[in-house]
């Protein structure tokens, strides 16, 4: 039998994301009578303790990009490249005195590469075993290959949230490859899915979801908002902004929401039939998790999401628009007729399969 463990949970905060995935994983590890802690900045911190009252916090901000508004992201992410690896060995240290202070048994690292100890069990999450290069420099494509096989041995598992076989929703950025030994998929992490879902009958109405680091969502809300408001068409803006003082406004044929909690925001998606978003891998999850499609407009130079877009459109589960070509083509764009079905429910044993095994006292 597994003793109750102190589980610190650290997600990436290059928005809001990586935290949103983290949310299925510590309340399955709740329900196995574990004791979860959350170490990330403010904003993170904040958008937890709405899902978990009685879990603990703590003040550990990891880095935080910005994107550039007119470089391409792979560009961007490159020239700040050394401050990240400054900032990740860092926090490495830093996470001594946290597992020291607060008696931590296990680390779940969501992309953030330094939170690895030897002394005690660490776990990688990530979709990415190969990072997607420009094409020009797609011939480059084994160093990032090489370079998170190296962070992936400092740790004792790395868990992919996806399915390991034909149909998964992260193709070639987890699949095709030699995959490390201490790499365990754990299937579709959602916060969304829940036995108790209801399914209002879908109307006419837009829902936008806005994701992603500053500016380019705000580029990206500007831009949406002017052709709804251009064209009078009535749309439901998720802002994913939880610090935010209002939590609903209006401003003409545009219903904003800050932060919906996790209720209102499947009632939204589940009650809107069409959904614009950006092609970030946990809004994709939870979206099919809800079986619900959308249009993806990908961050632009997010090579990524681009590849997302592109891999997910082409087997017919979502319909893609580049930011460029952002428009009214975006009211007509094909709304796909098909998802994968049983995915989810599939996925679930996964997870447990997994927590099973990596609960396990032995190291």
């Amino acid at each position: 039998m597994n003793t109750k463990k102190n589980i610190l949970i650290c997600p990436l905060e290059w928005g809001l994301g990586h935290a949103g995935r983290m949310i299925p994983l510590a309340g399955r590890l709740q329900e196995l009578d574990h004791n979860i802690f959350f170490g990330a900045g403010d904003e993170h911190l904040t958008f937890l303790r709405k899902e978990f009252p009685g879990a603990t916090y703590i003040e550990f901000p990891g880095f935080r990009i910005s994107y550039s508004r007119y470089l391409p992201q792979y560009l961007t992410i490159l020239l700040k490249s050394p401050v990240l690896v400054y900032h990740s060995v860092s926090e490495h240290f830093k996470l001594k005195k946290i597992i020291r202070d607060y008696s931590i048994d296990i680390v779940i690292s969501d992309n953030r590469i330094g939170l690895w100890n030897k002394g005690l069990k660490s776990i990688f999450v990530s979709h990415q075993l190969r990072i997607r290069f420009p094409k020009p420099f797609r011939f480059l494509e084994f160093t990032g290959v090489l370079a998170i096989r190296w962070v992936i041995r400092k740790y004792t598992y790395c868990f992919v949230p996806d399915m390991e076989d034909e149909i998964n929703l992260s193709g070639e950025l987890s699949h095709g490859m030699k995959i490390p030994g201490n790499v365990r998929y754990i299937g579709i992490l959602s916060r969304l899915w829940g036995s108790d879902l209801n399914h209002p009958a879908a109307s006419s109405k837009h829902l936008i979801i806005l994701s992603g680091p500053e500016p380019q969502r705000s580029i990206f809300e500007q831009a949406i908002r002017k052709l709804f408001i251009d064209h009078g068409l009535h749309a439901i803006i998720l802002e994913g902004k939880p610090s935010q003082s209002v939590d609903k406004y209006s401003e003409g044929n545009i219903e904003v929401y800050s932060h919906p909690d996790m209720k209102t925001t499947r009632d939204l998606i589940l009650g809107c039939d069409r959904i614009i978003c950006r092609g970030g891998y946990t809004t994709i999850m939870e979206l099919i998790s809800l079986g619900k499609s959308a249009i993806l407009v990908p961050t632009f130079g997010q090579t990524e999401q681009e590849y997302l877009a592109e891999y997910l459109s082409g087997k017919g589960w979502f319909s893609f628009v580049p930011q460029k070509e952002l428009g009214p083509k975006i009211f007509s764009a094909q709304k796909p007729d098909k998802l994968p079905a049983g995915i989810f429910n599939r996925s679930s044993a996964l997870l447990d399969a997994v927590l099973s095994e990596v609960l396990e006292d032995h190291h």
